[in-house]
């Protein structure tokens, strides 16, 4: 679901020396050293494709035992419950995937658009090693009507402001989740992508 290729491109980029490949082949999903789990669209359709695929299995296997990146939806997926639809995630993590209000405006009084689209800044609520070498509150690109309120804040890496504060980075152990594009965010992004790459799985190091 969505443009997975954009988002290949951008690994590519960032790892020359790497095989990346697209696909939906659960051996070579768990052969794979590192696993990007982007998403865009209805959450409806991506749980539907997901479980049409046969890839419900090795998804979550992946997420439990390999560097875990998820993007956009790929995130929201790894929660309990999404409101739009109605549907079931994954379930890796405690917590519901909200829609933005409706009413939403400004500091000025300006009505905020629904779906929250552009460029956003983004606020590290947690040391992390993907977060090596990126400023604090630098801006990443958004595409979203919907965001991840996760139970537990203390799986909360970054947040973003859209009038109020939401979670926009998740991590836990091996997995890190974030609902911006960073395959959209020039360099912030690629730098993201670039520590995913090298990274261990080890949220500490």
């Amino acid at each position: 679901m969505g443009n997975l290729r954009s988002v290949a491109q951008a690994v590519a980029h960032v790892a020359p020396n790497s095989r990346v490949t697209i696909t939906s082949n659960p051996d070579e999903i768990s052969a794979a050293s590192h696993v990007v789990f982007p998403g865009q669209g209805a959450m409806p359709d991506c749980v539907r494709e997901l479980d049409a695929r046969n890839l419900r299995n090795v998804v979550l296997d992946a997420a439990a035992n390999k560097p875990f990146l998820g993007i956009c939806i790929g995130l929201q997926l790894l929660f309990e419950h999404s409101d739009e639809g109605d549907v079931a995630g994954l379930g890796l993590f405690h917590g519901n995937v909200r829609r933005f209000a409706s009413d939403m405006h400004d500091v000025h009084g300006a009505k905020l658009k629904v779906p929250h689209m552009g460029w956003n800044q983004v606020h590290q609520a947690a040391n992390h090693p993907l977060w090596q070498g990126i400023d604090q509150d630098a801006r990443f690109y958004y595409v979203h009507s919907y965001y991840v309120d996760p139970v537990d804040t203390s799986l909360t890496a970054g947040t973003s402001d859209y009038p109020q504060r939401f979670t926009s980075a998740v991590a836990r152990d091996n997995i890190f989740a974030v609902q911006f594009h960073p395959e959209k965010s020039q360099h912030a992004g690629l730098k993201l992508l670039e520590n995913f790459i090298h990274w261990d799985g080890n949220p500490t190091c």
